[in-house]
C-alpha cells in the first residue's frame, strides 16, 4: 500500500508553519538526548543472548551504535536493544510473524471492516476483569493533568506492583513538554506507574471546517509512515521505549492507513467509553480520557471514577487473547 501522496494548496501555509514549530521544538527536545539516526522500517525473528525469541521492529543508531527496537510478540513488551545483543533466527518462516500473538493481533485489526470512526480495537477481546486507562497527550498549551496520574497511582498504595496506564503520546506533546515527560518517567521509576507508550503521532493535525474523510491523519498531503516514525525517535532518544500499539488522531482512520499500521506491525487502539463523550465504561473498557488539558469533563468524569468506583487497572498488552 503506497502512502498518501494527494497535494492541496489550501494546506501549504499550515504546514509550512507547522514543519517551523516542529523543528524549534524537535531542537529544544533533542538538547539532551541521544542521537537517533538511520531511523528504518524492519519485520526479522531474532534471539537475544539468553535465547529469547524477539521481533525486530525498527533499526537506528543511538549514538553512533546500531540498535534494534525488538518486541517478544507474546507479551507485547518492547525493547530497545544494542543490535550486538540480537541473532537472526535462520530459515524462519514467511508466515511466523503472523502466527505469533502480536501478528495475530496486529492483522485482525487492520483487517476489514473499515470504519472510519473508531477502528481497530476497542474493548478486551475477553472478560477482562477491570478497565484499561488510555490518556491522550496530544498537542496543547495547556496545563497538564497531575492530578489524573496521581489518582491512578493512589489505587495502588500497598501494592506490589505499579499501576499500569496507556499513554497517548503526540511528538509535539513529547517535544514540548519536557518537564511533564520528566514527571512521568520519575513516577516510572519510583514504581508507582507503568507507563504504555503509544503513539498518537506527530504533528496530530485537525482541521474544525474539514470533513472526516479529509481530517487528522486524512487530510491531503500526510505522510502517515514520517508521522509514526518521528514520535519513535523521539520517544527513544529520550530513553523511553515504544509499544507495539497506536492510536489515531480523533479515532479516524480509513483502509489505507490502516494497511499501512499493518505493514507496520503496530495494534490500533480505539476506545468503548470516552469519557467526555458520555460513554459508559464496563469490564474490559478501553477508557478515554485527555492528560492534556484540552478536555476538562473527562478529567470531571474520571477522577471520580478512579476515587470511588476503585478499579483494577490493567495494562494494554492485556487486553488480546494469547
Amino acid at each position: 500500500m503506497s502512502t498518501r501522496k494527494t497535494t492541496s494548496s489550501r494546506f501549504a501555509p499550515l504546514r509550512v508553519a507547522a514543519l517551523c514549530f516542529t523543528l524549534m521544538m524537535l531542537a529544544a527536545a533533542c538538547a539532551t538526548a541521544s542521537e537517533i539516526t538511520g531511523y528504518r522500517v524492519m519485520r526479522e525473528a531474532v534471539t537475544d543472548r539468553a535465547g529469547r525469541a524477539l521481533w525486530a521492529v525498527r533499526g537506528f543508531k543511538k549514538d553512533g551504535m546500531e540498535h534494534r527496537l525488538a518486541v517478544d510478540a507474546e507479551s507485547f513488551a518492547s525493547y530497545d536493544l544494542p543490535a550486538a545483543q540480537l541473532f537472526p533466527v535462520k530459515d524462519a518462516p514467511a508466515d511466523s510473524f503472523r502466527r505469533t500473538r502480536l501478528g495475530r493481533t496486529v492483522y485482525r485489526y487492520t483487517a476489514p471492516p473499515y470504519r472510519l470512526q473508531n477502528g481497530g480495537a476497542t474493548r478486551a477481546e475477553s472478560g477482562a476483569d477491570g478497565l484499561f486507562l488510555t490518556v491522550d497527550l496530544c498537542p496543547s498549551k495547556r496545563p497538564f493533568e497531575r492530578e489524573l496520574f496521581e489518582a491512578a497511582e493512589a489505587l495502588g498504595k500497598g501494592a506490589p506492583v505499579p499501576v499500569p496506564v496507556a499513554v497517548m503520546v503526540s511528538g509535539l506533546w513529547l517535544a514540548s513538554h519536557p518537564e511533564e515527560v520528566a514527571y512521568l518517567k520519575g513516577e516510572v521509576a519510583a514504581g508507582r506507574l507503568a507507563v504504555t507508550w503509544v503513539n498518537h503521532s506527530w504533528h496530530h493535525h485537525y482541521d474544525a471546517k474539514a470533513p472526516l474523510a479529509e481530517n487528522f491523519l486524512l487530510a491531503p498531503g500526510t505522510d502517515l509512515t514520517a508521522e509514526v516514525l518521528h514520535v519513535e525517535e523521539l520517544l527513544l532518544a529520550r530513553d523511553l521505549v515504544p509499544s507495539p500499539f497506536f492510536r489515531f488522531p480523533g479515532l479516524v482512520s480509513d483502509r489505507a492507513v490502516m494497511e499501512r499500521l499493518g505493514e507496520l506491525s503496530l495494534v490500533p487502539i480505539g476506545a468503548d467509553a470516552w469519557l467526555a463523550k458520555g460513554e459508559e465504561p464496563r469490564r474490559g473498557s478501553f477508557v478515554l480520557v485527555h492528560g492534556n488539558g484540552n478536555e476538562p469533563k473527562g478529567i470531571r468524569l474520571a477522577l471520580p471514577l478512579l476515587r470511588e468506583k476503585k478499579p483494577r487497572l490493567l495494562p494494554l498488552a492485556e487486553a488480546f487473547a494469547r
